[in-house]
């Protein structure tokens, strides 16, 4: 086990880490094993699911918003108890949520994707205050949700086509204000771009799929740096810590069998700091 693991359970498909600022505290998800996931002071924690989970932001210090295969839900840390918010696909067999996270202006963007991604099957959401708005259709994998600090630009990709793009927002309501534009394109490198977080000063950070590593890219688009990560499945990360200069990266183990595959791992870093996480607004 590397000295970078934070959590040494092993999920078969990990994602949606989301650092809670009221908590000081992550939570993650297992979406094939249907669980939220978390830890604190060293304790392991775990609510099992009765259909998969994905992706969370945070409302008040107890309570988060949570997207699952058929719906929205205030989801209630103390009890465990969920109400539904609103239907997400909740018709459709084929699809379930994936990536998500809550934008500068107290919107929740949620894709979703099919079960065994089936080309185009999904989508991406936006809700806010009440109401689910469809964005992007005809997505395969939905991923790379994220905002710049500050607030003027949504990120997005289908994991599929190997590009993160990225959309102006109207500053006062957090909606689309234009086009989307190609942010990064991957192709000619070859690389998968999974899950993504944008730090404090603009940089978007990458999860890249079957490549051990985080990469770092410019508000401009041009490339930086990259975290290695022990686990080659990484999906998603997340800035947090007291400072916010720890970098929490989830994995998945899914078809893989090295001993570090599926863990979440905790990177120190030096020099950057992350955005502390938007509260979703109901109203």
């Amino acid at each position: 086990m590397t000295d970078d693991v934070f959590d040494d359970r092993i999920c078969k498909l990990g994602e949606g880490p989301l650092w809670h600022p009221k908590r000081q505290q992550l939570f993650w998800f297992d979406i094939e094993n249907r669980k939220l996931l978390s830890q604190k002071d060293g304790e392991q924690l775990a609510w099992e699911c009765d259909e998969k989970v994905s992706a969370a932001g945070w409302m008040d210090a107890d309570t988060l918003i949570m997207a699952s295969e058929t719906g929205l839900y205030r989801f209630d840390l103390v009890t465990g108890s969920r109400e539904l918010l609103c239907p997400l696909e909740a018709d459709d067999k084929v699809t379930r949520s994936n990536d998500g996270r809550a934008d500068p202006q107290g919107g929740f963007w949620i894709g979703t994707m099919g079960h065994n991604a089936e080309e185009k099957a999904g989508a991406i959401y936006r809700y806010y205050k009440g109401e689910l708005r469809k964005l992007v259709p005809d997505v395969t994998i939905t991923n790379s949700i994220c905002f710049s600090p500050d607030g003027q630009f949504a990120y997005y990709c289908d994991t599929m086509t190997k590009q993160i793009m990225m959309v102006a927002l109207d500053q006062d309501t957090g909606w689309p204000a234009g086009e989307a534009s190609v942010f990064v394109d991957l192709n000619e490198a070859g690389y998968s771009p999974d899950g993504s977080v944008v730090d404090a000063a603009g940089n978007l950070w990458n999860a890249q799929w079957g490549a051990s590593r985080v990469a770092c890219y410019s508000p401009a688009g041009e490339y930086l740096r990259e975290v290695k990560v022990a686990a080659a499945q990484t999906t998603c990360p997340a800035f947090g810590g007291s400072d916010l200069s720890t970098l929490f990266v989830t994995s998945a183990s899914d078809g893989l069998s090295g001993a570090d595959e599926g863990k979440t791992f905790a990177i120190k870093l030096d020099g950057v700091v992350g955005q502390t996480e938007h509260a979703v607004l109901l109203d």
